[in-house]
């Protein structure tokens, strides 16, 4: 099968090579699928860049959409044909998306409706299954106003759909008109523009100084400062996946403690099987009655990987970068 890998950490270009590798065979209940288009993500390439690896190759990318195309003992011969889209397609193990085939277990290959094409099924992985999970966490947010941090990104373009699917009011921090337009497409109420306005201050004028009722955050070593500044109201919560820095932060304790607020980390690859099937259910439902937005915001062929991964290295895409396969 044609694939990419790479067999050491650096640069895109220096790193990831395209060519044949032998076609995997699905194992005891797994399932083979015919990979359509890849999603790259930003931890992809932070994998590449400076993951050890965790055997002689790596074949990146963890998302995906495509087609069953046979089936390993325990799994129903039904499945064959069966159009899906993959979650934690390269979580701790070598084969990953970016290759013709990939074999995994099959609950990983969920079934796709025939109204979602498969560039939108491999944008679901880790943008839209963060999302989901990052607005469930929240619990019950009819009526209350959410801020998202980094609104124009992919995880923030589902996030605010969900959470304004959940009846929220969502405020977004935004580098750019272009993103300002991009974040309200997806029901974004109110953009602030991080760059050129005082964020606190805005918040507190957009809330009637209350403040937010809670913030998904893709940012912590930024948005620590926020809670210290009085964004985020008492008995406020804030949802953690990310943060451009991954050295250790100092909390704030002192606000956080006397206004009784919440800090609730996850991480996407390590849902619990409850959480990952509600994510699971809830997608599906809301993919097969056309009700999710999607942003393809750069398509690469396979053999053009390496210009794929310095796309969403370079952080100016909007929407979600794919690699071709089929």
């Amino acid at each position: 099968m044609k694939a990419a890998w790479y067999e050491k950490n650096g640069a895109a270009r220096e790193t990831l090579i395209v060519g044949e590798m032998p076609t995997p065979q699905p194992g005891p209940g797994e399932v083979l699928v015919r990979v359509h288009v890849s999603g790259v993500n930003p931890s992809d390439v932070k994998s590449r860049r400076g993951r050890p690896l965790n055997g002689p190759f790596i074949i990146p990318h963890s998302d995906a959409g495509g087609v069953i195309e046979a089936v390993g003992a325990g799994v129903p011969p039904t499945r064959i044909g069966e159009r899906v889209w993959i979650w934690n397609g390269q979580w701790q193990r070598p084969m990953g998306t970016a290759a013709e085939y990939i074999a995994l277990p099959a609950a990983q290959a969920v079934r796709l409706p025939d109204n979602c094409d498969f560039a939108a099924a491999a944008c679901l992985g880790i943008p839209a299954l963060t999302a989901f999970e990052a607005v469930r966490l929240l619990g019950d947010i009819q009526g209350k106003t959410i801020l998202l941090i980094g609104a124009a990104s992919a995880v923030a373009h589902y996030a605010a759909q969900f959470a304004v699917l959940g009846g929220a009011r969502v405020i977004g921090t935004v580098g750019s008109d272009e993103k300002a337009q991009h974040a309200k497409a997806a029901g974004v109420a109110e953009t602030i523009h991080y760059k050129t306005e005082p964020v606190t201050q805005r918040i507190l004028e957009l809330t009637g100084r209350r403040g937010v009722d809670a913030i998904i955050d893709m940012d912590f070593s930024t948005t620590a400062n926020l809670v210290r500044e009085g964004a985020l109201m008492p008995h406020g919560k804030i949802v953690c996946y990310g943060s451009n820095s991954m050295e250790d932060h100092v909390i704030p304790f002192r606000p956080m403690l006397m206004n009784s607020l919440q800090l609730l980390f996850f991480l996407v690859y390590d849902l619990t099987q409850e959480q990952r099937q509600q994510g699971l259910d809830a997608i599906g439902d809301l993919l097969a009655a056309g009700r999710l937005k999607h942003t393809i915001g750069a398509r690469f062929p396979l053999e053009q990987i390496a210009a794929a991964h310095e796309a969403v290295e370079g952080g100016k895409v909007m929407g979600n970068v794919v690699v071709d396969i089929a």
